[in-house]
């Protein structure tokens, strides 16, 4: 019999609601491009924006299982994927924010199916550039390198 992963200790805001049960963890190692881009609302102030994330999604024997790109869509090697929307953060000091992600029905048969909730813990690195960002360079992009454990659930049944 399977043992049964237990679901990890985190803040109140990213915690995943009871009546779901973790059913995967991955090691996502990869980039962060972020963009200089006009403030939606101010539209005369520019801040660096989150472009795309690129990473690759690696199991507890460091195996590569998958990858995490734009949409957010988390793609597992069998060809099942899974995209979602952030409902909430949580700072992480030094690095991007600890993140809860309601997930989309996925398609195609496999580890992503039937996912109710992702989140991203034990994050390093990734943060914004500090370089200058305004009208004179909008549009240029940098890439920064990160880290972050994605945790998986499913309904408990």
């Amino acid at each position: 019999m399977k043992k049964e992963m237990k679901a990890p200790t985190t803040p109140a805001a990213v915690t995943v609601p009871d009546g779901n049960k973790v059913v995967m963890t991955t090691v996502g190692i990869g980039e962060l491009t972020y963009e200089c881009r006009a403030k939606a609302d101010m539209p005369k102030e520019f801040a660096w924006t989150l472009a795309a994330p690129d990473a690759i999604l690696y199991d507890s024997k460091k195996t590569a299982v998958g990858k995490y790109y734009a949409g957010p869509t988390w793609e597992s090697n069998d060809g099942s994927k899974v995209t979602g929307k952030q409902v909430a953060v949580s700072p992480n000091a030094g690095s991007i924010p600890l993140q809860l992600v309601k997930a989309n029905p996925a398609t195609g048969n496999g580890a992503m199916n039937g996912i109710t909730y992702i989140q991203r813990l034990n994050t390093k690195e990734g943060l914004a550039p500090t370089s200058a960002c305004g009208a004179s360079n909008a549009g240029a992009k940098q890439k920064v390198k990160y880290q972050a454990d994605y945790v998986f659930y499913k309904a408990a049944m």
